[in-house]
């Protein structure tokens, strides 16, 4: 059913939208500096001014309001529909390809996790709860670099569209830019010097923007998605009840 390709459609856009929009107020409102800004003159130390600013990652554009709400709310949404989006994928596999299914729901675990620790990410603002958004945007980080590379195995298992021939060498492609970012970001995020600061937040909207590629090249598989193959998943668990008790 073409209507179901809205939702990968619209989990990259609400995440490239919101995120981006957020940046644009916190930047704006001269809360964060702008990532063409290299030079780090206006950055935030110890003794803080009025005209200093951050460096421009995801979280420190959240951070103040009222570009702080929006930020939340971004996350949140994109985390819910991620959420429907693994499971839907899932029921898509189950439905296909069954012979796959602990493939399939070791990849549902580890996107299952990686919503809920961006909706903890979210949720938290850095400036207050650190400890906490930190911990929650490291688990999601780590669990979508897994979740991405069981999906492109999968990929090159099951045929669901036709397109795999495409499709596989692509989100082959994505898988290795998300981890090989996500492990640059990871340790210039460490660094004490503003260059390898602003790098790591380059980094991190790379990040952003390669997952929202990968998650809109499944716009091929949604397409041959139908409500049964969701109601079927559900109804499967009635079916798959010991033999000894349909024995007894």
């Amino acid at each position: 059913m073409v209507l179901w390709a809205i939702l990968p459609i619209s989990l990259a856009l609400v995440s490239f939208i919101g995120t981006w929009s957020v940046y644009g107020l916190a930047s704006f409102n001269n809360h964060v500096c702008a990532l063409s800004d290299w030079s780090g003159d206006r950055i935030c130390r110890i003794n803080r001014t009025n005209e200093c600013c951050l460096v421009p990652t995801m979280s420190a554009s959240g951070t103040h309001a009222p570009e702080n709400s929006l930020f939340t709310a971004t996350i949140n949404a994109g985390s819910f529909m991620f959420l429907l989006f693994c499971i839907f994928h899932h029921a898509h596999i189950m439905e296909k390809h069954t012979f796959h299914s602990m493939l399939s729901k070791s990849a549902l675990a580890f996107g299952v996790v990686a919503a809920i620790g961006a909706f903890m990410a979210g949720n938290c603002n850095p400036g207050y709860l650190s400890l906490l958004h930190y911990f929650g945007a490291a688990v999601s980080f780590m669990c979508i670099c897994f979740y991405t590379i069981l999906l492109t195995a999968l990929t090159g298992k099951c045929v669901l569209t036709g397109y795999e021939m495409i499709l596989y060498p692509l989100r082959i492609a994505s898988t290795v830019v998300q981890i090989t970012v996500t492990i640059c970001y990871t340790v210039l995020f460490a660094q004490d010097e503003h260059f390898y600061n602003h790098l790591s937040a380059v980094f991190e909207w790379m990040l952003s923007a390669n997952l929202e590629l990968f998650e809109l090249s499944y716009t091929a598989e949604f397409l041959f998605f139908s409500s049964f193959m969701l109601s079927n998943l559900l109804s499967k668990r009635e079916e798959e009840k010991p033999l000894i008790l349909t024995l007894s």
